[in-house]
C-alpha cells in the first residue's frame, strides 16, 4: 500500500530447438509474486479488501470508496471481483492450514474425530451442514445443501476421508441421515451421540419450566415505566427547588436536603437500570438457565435495596426524634 508501481514481466523461451525445454516460457518469479494471475492489484490490496469485508463488515461500495481514498483506483463492480479473488486466496491458504492442523492432531492423538451438524436456516433457505474436527475445532467442510439425505451428505464426507488421516471417532446430534452416511462410509469407526445435544434433550423439561419462571418474573416486574416517571418527577422538583433556593440564598440545611434528595434520585436510577438489564438476561440453557439467573439477581437487587433503605432510616432517626421533641 505504498503506492502504485509499474512492473513489466516478459516470458522467455530457450531458442535452441534441440533443448529439452524448448518452447517452455519462463517468467520472473519476483514479478509473479507481486499479484495474482490476470490481476494488476497486489496481494496487500487483496488483504485490505478482506479486512474491510470480514473485520469491518463493509459493503462493496464502501470498500471501493476506501480503496480510492488510499489512491487505489477501482470501482464498486471491480471491488466485488477483488473480494472474490481474496476468497480464492483465502481458500488456498486454508487448505494448507487445515492439513498442517490435521497432521499435528494425528501425531498427538493417533487420528482425528469428526463432528457433523446441520444448522437450521431461516424459512426458505437451504440447510448448512458443517463438519468439524473435534480435538482442534477446525472446520473441515461447510456447504449449503438442498437435501439432508444420506446420499447427499456422503458427498460432503468423502473429500475428508480422501485426505488420508485416520478417523478414530464420529460425533453427531443423532440425525438419522448423518448416522447412515457415516455408517456406509466408515462402518468400523466408533460413533457417539453429541454430549451437548444429549444434555439439551434430557434437560428439556427443566428448560421449559425455567422458561415459564422467566415469564412469571417478567410479569411481576411490570410497571417499571411508572417508577421511572416518578423518579423523573422527583428529580425535576429537586432541581427546581435547588435553583429557587440558590436564587434566594437559602440556608445550608435546605441545600443539604436538596443535595441528599438528588443523590437518592441517582441511586434509584441505578437500581432501575439494574432491573432493566436483568430483564434482558437470556442465559445459556441448559447450563445457565435465564429464569434462575433473573431470580437470583433479582433477589440480590432486592437485598441491596433493603440494606440501602435500612441505612437511610438509621441515618434519619435522630432528626425525627428531634422533630418530635
Amino acid at each position: 500500500m505504498d503506492g502504485v508501481i509499474h512492473a513489466w514481466s516478459m516470458a522467455y523461451a530457450c531458442p535452441n530447438t534441440s533443448c529439452q525445454h524448448s518452447g517452455v516460457p519462463y517468467k520472473s518469479a519476483e514479478a509473479e509474486a507481486l499479484s495474482m494471475k490476470h490481476s494488476s492489484y497486489s496481494y496487500d490490496v487483496l488483504c485490505l479488501v478482506g479486512e474491510l469485508r470480514f473485520k469491518h463488515h463493509r459493503t462493496c461500495k464502501e470498500i471501493a470508496d476506501a480503496l480510492n481514498e488510499r489512491g487505489v483506483v477501482t470501482s464498486e463492480r471491480y471491488a466485488q471481483t477483488l473480494y472474490e479473488r481474496y476468497q480464492t486466496l483465502l481458500s488456498a491458504s486454508l487448505d494448507e492450514h487445515v492439513r498442517q492442523c490435521m497432521t499435528e492432531i494425528t501425531a498427538q492423538n493417533g487420528g482425528i474425530i469428526l463432528s457433523m451438524d446441520g444448522v437450521q436456516p431461516e424459512k426458505g433457505n437451504e440447510m448448512l451442514y458443517v463438519i468439524r474436527e473435534v480435538f482442534s475445532g477446525t472446520i473441515l467442510a461447510a456447504r449449503n445443501m438442498k437435501s439432508g439425505a444420506a446420499a447427499e451428505l456422503r458427498t460432503l464426507i468423502d473429500p475428508i476421508i480422501e485426505m488420508g488421516y485416520p478417523i478414530v471417532g464420529i460425533v453427531s446430534d443423532g440425525q438419522v441421515s448423518i448416522r447412515q452416511a457415516f455408517e456406509s462410509l466408515l462402518p468400523d469407526v466408533p460413533y457417539q451421540y453429541c454430549q451437548y445435544h444429549y444434555l439439551k434433550d434430557i434437560a428439556k423439561p427443566v428448560v421449559d419450566a425455567d422458561r415459564k419462571l422467566k415469564m412469571e418474573l417478567k410479569k411481576s416486574m411490570r410497571g417499571l415505566r411508572d417508577v421511572e416517571r416518578k423518579i423523573e418527577q422527583s428529580e425535576k422538583k429537586a432541581m427546581e427547588a435547588s435553583q429557587a433556593n440558590a436564587d434566594a440564598s437559602p440556608s445550608s440545611s435546605s441545600a443539604n436536603v436538596e443535595t441528599t434528595l438528588l443523590a437518592e434520585v441517582q441511586v434509584a436510577k441505578g437500581y432501575l437500570s439494574a432491573v432493566r438489564a436483568l430483564l434482558l438476561e437470556d442465559g445459556e440453557p441448559p447450563l445457565r438457565l435465564p429464569g434462575m439467573l433473573i431470580y437470583e439477581r433479582a433477589q440480590a437487587i432486592q437485598a441491596s435495596l433493603a440494606r440501602c433503605l435500612a441505612k437511610k432510616r438509621a441515618s434519619s432517626a435522630p432528626e425525627l426524634g428531634q422533630n418530635f421533641q
